[in-house]
């Protein structure tokens, strides 16, 4: 058997015909950018999410870069950030020449609160939280280490639509909260989209001009801005993925309770989940100190597998110029070296899921 790590059809195919004739009424509608399907968006994930307000955008890149623009975090300012974050998260914040400052994960793969305060200088004007792999972060110690410092709390919910921690969905703690909506999220389209969330109403306003070009009124260019607008067609499709999101995200779920129960071999150590959190299990990520002969062992077996991520960012080509080296962060890089992701996707049939599980008990 083979059994692929994602296969994005399934879910398409669970619900065609409505997917189908919400793109047939957008083309026909003659309307492309910025229309009635963006706005009922807005409104309807902003409900969601909890929040007043939602912001569609092109990409997740470009809600985090629109996001510290839009707070005003530029160069000589600081963001305190995980280290084993995706690489896109820092690009958010140096592409407005701000510079991040490096903490270490919790267990969770999540931001350390613990760790945040001793970063913290005169400088530091906000905390980037990112909420890996499916489940929230530690938000009550963080936003209570922000008021103290009077900081800005920027959330990165790219993996974690729907996530809760206590009774708040990810995307409802922060002043500001990016997400994106690439084919492979849990809640994604069939292309290139994001949003930001905020219950600031300026904020809101102000990120909506940042996205067309600097304008609320044609040609009339009050600063310079992005193109960075979500369109009719994939907000048509994203609201009726909405509409489902609750049940892909059981459905996912109960993939990973079958994983945690079923799956024991010492040699493996399988993912925890943060007390007062419920995951939406965007990836299942494993920590083993013998990855590449798991890996190996598992592609023999027609198993596809993702390691997220091989290279940490304070390690990247692209980071070079921020002057760190190997060793500097040894938990990320711990697990940047130990961790990898195993199939877990909407539509995966019991019988691949049972394979899975009998490959991972059966590795020596």
């Amino acid at each position: 058997m083979n059994v692929q790590f994602n296969v994005l059809d399934r879910q398409y195919k669970k619900y065609q015909i409505e997917y189908e004739q919400k793109a047939l009424k957008v083309l026909r509608n003659g309307w492309y950018i910025l229309g009635e399907e963006v706005e009922a968006f807005e409104q309807e994930f902003a409900n969601y999410i909890g929040t007043r307000y939602c912001v569609g955008l092109a990409s997740g890149l470009d809600a985090l870069i629109i996001a510290f623009k839009a707070l005003g975090i530029g160069v000589g300012d600081e963001v305190i950030v995980q280290a084993n974050a995706y690489i896109a998260c820092i690009m958010g914040i140096t592409i407005n020449g701000a510079t991040p400052i490096f903490v270490e994960p919790d267990e969770y793969y999540g931001l350390d609160a613990s760790k945040i305060e001793e970063k913290i200088t005169d400088r530091t004007k906000a905390i980037l939280v990112v909420h890996l792999y499916g489940q929230t972060s530690n938000m009550e110690d963080i936003l209570r280490i922000a008021k103290k410092y009077k900081l800005k709390v920027v959330e990165d919910c790219a993996q974690s639509h729907g996530s809760m921690y206590k009774d708040k969905k990810s995307g409802s703690f922060g002043d500001i909260a990016c997400f994106s909506f690439y084919p492979s999220k849990n809640l994604g389209c069939f292309g290139d989209g994001g949003a930001i969330t905020t219950d600031n109403k300026e904020l809101a306003s102000f990120i909506k001009v940042l996205r067309n070009y600097g304008s609320q009124k044609r040609y009339h260019n009050e600063v310079v801005g992005f193109n960075s607008r979500l369109d009719e067609l994939q907000a048509g499709v994203l609201r009726v993925k909405l509409n489902h999101l609750n049940e892909l995200n059981e459905e996912r779920s109960l993939i990973a309770d079958r994983y945690l129960k079923s799956i024991k071999n010492e040699r493996i150590k399988l993912p925890g989940v943060r007390r007062n959190v419920s995951s939406v299990w965007h990836l299942f990520v494993i920590y083993t100190q013998e990855r590449d002969k798991l890996q190996n062992y598992l592609n023999e077996k027609g198993i596809r597998t993702v390691i997220h991520y091989p290279i940490p960012p304070h390690l990247s080509d692209a980071y070079k110029y921020l002057g760190f080296k190997e060793g500097d962060f040894p938990t990320t890089e711990d697990y940047s070296n130990c961790i990898i992701s195993i199939p877990l996707y909407n539509g995966m049939t019991e019988d691949e899921q049972n394979y899975v599980i009998k490959a991972m008990n059966e590795y020596k």
